[in-house]
């Protein structure tokens, strides 16, 4: 089960608005692995907040399947 929890980093505030949802799938555990490496990543290397990186995943899955 891969559980985004936007806690997970220290020094990113979790959701100073209140706007945000917990997203929790099942996957695969390489997949699950992947994504936390693939939004580690990301992280480090733009400053970047892992709720941004999560929220551009996601949105950029909807739009792939035109949702």
């Amino acid at each position: 089960m891969l559980s985004v929890d936007q806690n997970l980093d220290p020094h990113q505030p979790a959701d100073p608005a209140g706007e945000t949802e917990q997203l929790t799938l099942r996957i695969d555990r390489d997949l699950f692995r992947a994504f936390q490496r693939g939004v580690w990543i990301i992280v480090h290397e733009t400053g970047r907040p892992r709720i941004e990186i999560m929220n551009e995943m996601v949105r950029d899955f909807l739009i792939k399947h035109g949702c």
